[in-house]
């Protein structure tokens, strides 16, 4: 016998006997609901007004046939309170959002307008439909100024405004919503969980592609031209491609309303393996934390990615082949998907969202050709839409670059319907079916990009300091570290992400004196390179690199060598005494092996 249940909680159907007693009705619907028996009571009316017994009768004896509907009434029991509705309305709201976010949550946004003077008949100190501000979400105001794509907080106002909702009421909901393409497998309807069953409740919705109104960052800020230089000299010394993260910080970009930029600071080159065709990485790589809690003491934050993707073109002149362009493709399906997964692993804690987070503001930047055969840097985001559908196994790269492959279902694979809309020769939308494959463009945000007229970068050494991870053709070590701190003439020297990354890896310094360092290299100041001097760990430094047998410097930036000693004191020292390569333990001079790690010495 199959009696049908209502809840609060939708319908649900329980398989039964007659000659069962009305308690094992309420135990299956418990299992299905996930709620203590003890709170469901169940009556014949939709009001719950006359209840029926919760045992000691049979499902004959009260009456039920196959099919009745019966309505259930649950209460909460005290291990399953549920939050009061203020605590649970301010739960979202005490997100911690980046600071640019709530600084932009406070700016009315409005784009002003000044007086028109062929229409506007009022007085220079009235207003009229012709000069009143315009919202930042203006539709005839955005596309005026050629701007694709709306900022992510006027698209949020726009919201705001449709909905006509108010943060500070009891019962606002947050407007903003990621999709979700993933079978629901805690379905409550009943049946049995996918891939088993599915109803309408736990299956995805049909999936439209279009493009994304908003962005969430606008604009992609190198601070100074040398970063791009450095970064592509590995291309042109080895012929191969290079990846390396962005790290900077977000501020506000005025070209847009309520617009934000990423100020690119520092790249930084994980371990990878390099080829002119490609690149592989090695992911995750360990020191990908430490990188990252050092660039949060310089006030960075990891903003983006870029890879080169260059080919000289044979004549000689120094230009490069274009190939990235509206007729091939601007984003390969294969990065396509890779842009998903990272702006997936970097979200955007917001206090508009339910889940206390929205889309990402992790940029992807390729190093390429454009179409005079200079090297130009182009920046995207991949749309919230796309990094669902990889999120939910639906969309593949194929070989083809331009074209993203839907893949096919199978029994633990649920694919949704999916479509596209394009204009046909007759200028009219049409939608189509985008399996088995469509066009990368949909998925694609574009981003601008661009040099400060006046650059004031955070790190300003005169010289760079070799660059990570370049096998054969950098070379971090302490010999390199002894020679870059003993040829800086002032503090600017101490200037370089590169180097105090180096310094890190060290673990000489203990988090004090890396704050110290940090410091010093982000201010530029005397005062900081004097309290850096005088710290221990600094010190130690030295120590461990006069040890070594190479430093001629006192501890400060191109001094002699000291603390306190002579330079013939130093100079004995060198002779009578080896530093090991790999671990940095000083040796005596009468071994050949190292003591401490038992590398050889000439190795």
């Amino acid at each position: 016998m199959l009696l049908r249940i209502r809840s609060s909680e939708g319908t649900s159907r329980v398989q039964v006997d007659g000659s069962e007693d009305i308690s094992s009705a309420i135990i299956k619907l418990a299992e299905i609901l996930k709620h203590d028996p003890s709170s469901i009571a169940l009556s014949v009316r939709p009001d719950c007004t006359t209840l029926l017994a919760t045992s000691g009768a049979t499902v004959e004896q009260l009456g039920l046939k196959h099919g009745d509907m019966l309505y259930a009434q649950i209460s909460k029991s005290a291990g399953e309170e549920q939050p009061k509705e203020n605590e649970a309305s301010n739960s979202f709201k005490n997100v911690r959002q980046d600071e640019i976010d709530d600084y932009l949550d406070k700016q009315d946004g409005l784009i002003k307008r000044g007086r028109d003077p062929n229409f506007c008949k009022h007085t220079y100190n009235g207003m009229c439909d012709y000069c009143m501000p315009l919202e930042p979400f203006d539709a005839k105001y955005l596309d005026e100024n050629k701007i694709k794509h709306m900022s992510f907080h006027a698209y949020l106002r726009q919201l705001n405004v449709q909905n006509k909702k108010s943060g500070a009421k009891s019962s606002y909901l947050p407007p903003l919503e990621e999709p979700n393409y993933k079978v629901n497998r805690n379905c409550k309807g009943g049946h049995p969980p996918w891939p088993e069953s599915i109803c309408t409740k736990c299956q995805p919705s049909a999936i439209t592609l279009q493009r994304q109104a908003f962005r969430m960052v606008d604009h992609v800020e190198f601070s100074s031209a040398s970063l791009i230089d450095n970064f592509i000299n590995y291309w042109r010394s080895t012929g191969c491609q290079r990846f390396g993260y962005l790290y900077g910080r977000y501020e506000p970009y005025s070209e847009v309303p309520l617009g934000i930029k990423a100020v690119v600071e520092a790249i930084y080159e994980p371990p990878q393996t390099n080829e002119p065709d490609g690149l592989t990485l090695l992911l995750p790589w360990s020191e990908e934390k430490s990188v990252d809690e050092l660039a949060s003491r310089c006030g960075l934050v990891k903003v983006g990615m870029i890879f080169t993707d260059l080919m000289d073109d044979g004549t000689g002149q120094g230009k490069v082949v274009c190939k990235r362009h509206i007729d091939s493709f601007f984003l390969s399906s294969l990065e396509i998907t890779f842009a998903a997964a990272m702006q997936a692993s970097h979200p955007s804690p917001s206090k508009w969202s339910a889940s206390g987070k929205f889309s990402s503001k992790f940029v992807t930047c390729v190093v390429s050709g454009n179409e005079t055969g200079d090297i130009d840097v182009s920046s995207y985001q991949v749309s919230n839409s796309c990094v669902a559908m990889v999120d939910a196994d639906i969309i593949e790269a194929s070989i083809k670059p331009s074209i993203m492959r839907v893949k096919e279902a199978t029994s633990t694979r649920y694919i949704p319907e999916v479509f596209y809309k394009y204009k046909n020769e007759y200028g009219v939308t049409v939608s189509h079916n985008a399996k088995p494959s469509f066009p990368v463009e949909y998925l694609l945000v574009n981003v601008t990009h661009g040099f400060p007229s006046q650059p004031n970068p955070l790190f300003t050494s005169p010289t760079h300091f070799p660059i990570e991870n370049r096998t054969g053709l950098e070379v971090q070590e302490i010999s390199t570290l002894k020679n870059y701190l003993t040829s800086s003439q002032n503090v600017h020297g101490l200037s370089d992400f590169h180097l105090i990354a180096f310094i890190q890896q060290m673990n000489v310094l203990d988090s004090g004196d890396i704050n110290l360092l940090c410091e010093a290299a982000t201010t530029h100041t005397d005062d900081a390179a004097r309290k850096l001097e005088g710290s221990p760990g600094w010190q130690t430094l030295f120590a461990i690199l006069r040890e070594a047998g190479h430093s001629q410097g006192s501890g400060g930036f191109g001094g002699d060598a000291g603390h306190g000693s002579g330079s013939g004191g130093s100079s004995s020292a060198a002779q009578a005494t080896w530093a090991c390569r790999h671990c940095t333990f000083v040796n005596t001079s009468n071994l050949s092996s190292c003591e401490m790690c038992g590398l050889p010495k000439d190795q």
